[in-house]
């Protein structure tokens, strides 16, 4: 019963973080547009656009922190190789809840600061202070909403360490075959 529990959330949580991982993907190429009619316009046409270098910035923004919990997905953030390869898979899933309980605890105050920061720009009606301004709410949603697939992403691979420590045996079956990864 437990399991199929743990299941249910792994699975719908690696649905949606794949999704919103992919989905950002594709303003990479958007945002290599924005910088390259920049440059065209500031060095070729000599009239450099106001939207820009703020456009640029929030496209990058929105890529690096959605993209966030797709990278812990795939395993492709930093780790410390040096001692973590060096220790049993038992103690590496020790060091993962540890890990992954700070980086949730790190993310639920990520997401109350964003909260904090929204009401704040709304209720001012802050804009990014450049020529363009444009508005900064959409920014803290978005920090938010990153924030909060990180941490139901990290809480879903917790649960793995969890049922494995506890049970001896994988949550997915399929991961048994490739121990390698922890």
């Amino acid at each position: 019963m437990v399991a199929t529990l743990f299941r249910a959330y792994c699975l719908s949580v690696q649905f949606v973080v794949r999704f919103v991982g992919r989905s950002v993907s594709y303003l990479v190429p958007l945002l290599a547009f924005v910088v390259a009619f920049e440059v065209f316009a500031r060095y070729v046409l000599n009239q450099p656009t106001i939207w820009a270098y703020d456009l640029s910035l929030f496209l990058f923004a929105y890529i690096a922190a959605l993209g966030g919990a797709y990278a812990q997905q795939k395993q492709a953030h930093i780790n410390v190789d040096i001692l973590y390869l060096k220790v049993s898979a038992r103690t590496r899933r020790l060091f993962n809840l540890v890990t992954y309980a700070l980086a949730i605890y790190f993310m639920l105050v990520l997401i109350d600061i964003s909260v904090d920061k929204l009401i704040e720009a709304l209720k001012f009606n802050y804009r990014r202070q450049s020529e363009w301004a444009p508005h900064m709410h959409h920014f803290w949603v978005m920090m938010m909403t990153a924030a909060g697939l990180m941490a139901v992403q990290l809480l879903a691979q917790w649960l793995e360490d969890i049922y494995a420590l506890i049970s001896g045996r994988e949550l997915f079956e399929e991961r048994e075959s490739n121990n390698d990864e922890y």
